[in-house]
């Protein structure tokens, strides 16, 4: 295989695109992971950096631990994150607004990486309709995200979703390449995996916790692309390669700037 799979994802969830994602890295070992976003909600902003290591080893990933990470934005404003802990730095007085563009900036273990991001504006997140339907005499639910995109064509979204106090997240890309400008008419799928204690299934009395997310063309290119690795993709799936990172020097993951707005809801 010429491409070797360094990004596994771990799915619990039937359709090709509502699945969750781990950043599980495979057989080829030391590449930087990067982690890194900032949104329009208080502070603190979190950077976490790790290496990859081989499939046939423990999903540990070694920590680093002495990097320098700066984060800043097209108005001035500057700040070097502090390291604390398990591979990950913080802000201390950083603030994301929507309209600026951002810029990472890492030196670590002498090699230099970088990233910019730009905040869109927030969209409305107006509510949550519920739906249903049968599958093999089992009921599913769906949630309807109720928003409206904006008139303007490039308008994308990442919907992160969890049950109950569970940790697991789940996750959605949407775009408005289709029904640019109109009421939203693409659902959630939640999830209805059951048999191994790890697996999830949504049933009455269950509470869904919906963050949305509106982000900008590369990084909507970087989920878009981990969903379609899943196997789920059009045409069953695509050969297995990295999803496209929006960081310098060959690193992997990604660097958001994004808005957030969040709703729950239980099932009824």
């Amino acid at each position: 295989m010429k491409n070797l799979f360094l990004i596994i994802l771990s799915l619990f969830i039937v359709t090709s695109c509502e699945k969750e994602i781990d950043l599980d890295l495979a057989d080829e070992s030391g590449k930087i992971v990067i982690e890194a976003n900032v949104t329009d909600q208080a502070g603190p902003y979190y950077v976490k950096i790790t290496k990859s290591v081989a499939f046939t080893e423990n999903n540990q990933y070694p920590a680093i631990e002495n990097a320098q990470v700066t984060l800043s934005d097209n108005t001035g404003q500057t700040e070097t994150l502090q390291y604390v802990g398990n591979g990950t730095y913080k802000t201390s007085t950083f603030v994301g607004q929507s309209g600026r563009t951002y810029t990472l900036k890492i030196n670590a273990e002498g090699q230099e990486y970088s990233a910019q991001s730009t905040m869109p504006t927030a969209v409305s997140f107006d509510g949550l309709d519920q739906d249903s339907f049968m599958v093999g005499g089992e009921t599913s639910y769906t949630l309807l995200p109720v928003f409206t995109d904006p008139s303007p064509l490039g308008n994308r979204y990442l919907f992160v979703y969890t049950v109950n106090n569970n940790s697991k997240k789940f996750f959605s890309e949407f775009s408005d390449n289709v029904n640019n400008g109109m009421p939203n008419q693409r659902p959630l799928i939640l999830p209805n995996d059951e048999g191994d204690a790890d697996d999830i299934k949504v049933v009455v009395g269950d509470t869904i916790h919906v963050e949305m997310q509106c982000i900008d063309d590369k990084v909507y290119t970087f989920y878009s692309a981990l969903l379609q690795l899943s196997g789920g993709g059009p045409g069953g799936g695509i050969t297995p390669t990295n999803p496209p990172s929006n960081i310098s020097n060959g690193a992997l993951g990604y660097f958001s700037a994004h808005t957030v707005r969040t709703k729950s809801t239980v099932i009824q």
